[in-house]
């Protein structure tokens, strides 16, 4: 395989793996990495894919130390993050640092917006009526601070450090 596309799924495995060190809860970079292989691995199989596995093997990796990697919301999860691929997808060719910012600011509301609903939807937690998911939502808010905060962060340091790379390091655009 080609030195781009290496330095593409490396990083996005790095900021997997940083998921099993102590960390705020929900400030990791899983949302940021999404976003980042969308928008920047050529093929689309690979772009949905690594990102993907880097989670699972991430989330096997939490089952195993800690006991609470794998749940039963992990199917919303995952298409959440589905979805934030394809946000990263659509920046192809308009890379800045609005377009960047801006969807990371996407990909943290999307993912709050939809986890929370799920456990609303699926949990004995919160009643079934309005009042109840405004009580999951509300619940849920330092949570999605943090979330944005790290997709924010993770998406400048995962961006900035690829074009740093790659204006540095000398690689060709091949297709990857």
């Amino acid at each position: 395989m080609k030195a781009r596309f290496w330095l593409i799924a490396t990083m996005v495995g790095a900021a997997a793996a940083y998921r099993v060190l102590p960390h705020p809860p929900n400030f990791t970079p899983v949302a940021a990495m999404a976003l980042f292989a969308g928008a920047k691995l050529q093929r689309k199989l690979w772009a949905f894919a690594i990102p993907l596995l880097a989670m699972l093997l991430s989330d096997l990796a939490l089952q195993a130390m800690f006991g609470w990697g794998v749940h039963e919301l992990m199917p919303v999860v995952y298409m959440s993050f589905v979805a934030v691929v394809a946000l990263g997808w659509s920046l192809r060719g308009r890379l800045s640092a609005v377009t960047i910012g801006t969807a990371a600011v996407l990909a943290s509301t999307l993912f709050f917006v939809t986890t929370n609903f799920a456990v609303w939807a699926m949990s004995t937690m919160y009643p079934h009526t309005a009042a109840g998911l405004s009580a999951c939502y509300v619940a849920a808010l330092p949570f999605y601070a943090w979330s944005l905060l790290s997709c924010v962060t993770f998406s400048a340091l995962l961006f900035s450090g690829a074009a740093l790379l790659e204006r540095h390091v000398p690689m060709t655009a091949e297709r990857v």
